[in-house]
């Protein structure tokens, strides 16, 4: 899921520099998003994780 969140801010980044504006706006709030949910699933991951075999 970070990739889809790398992707879409280099998405971004390069309609920017080219003037799109409305894309540029779509694309970074899809990268917004996609990277909070990262940071959830991955906070969620920390304390569920696997307990070591003893």
């Amino acid at each position: 899921m970070l990739r889809w969140t790398i992707t879409f801010v280099i998405l971004a980044i390069i309609a920017a520099i080219f003037g799109f504006g409305g894309i540029a706006a779509g694309a970074a709030g899809i990268a917004k998003i996609l990277f909070f949910i990262f940071i959830i699933l991955f906070v969620i991951s920390l304390f569920t994780g696997r307990n070591p075999i003893k």
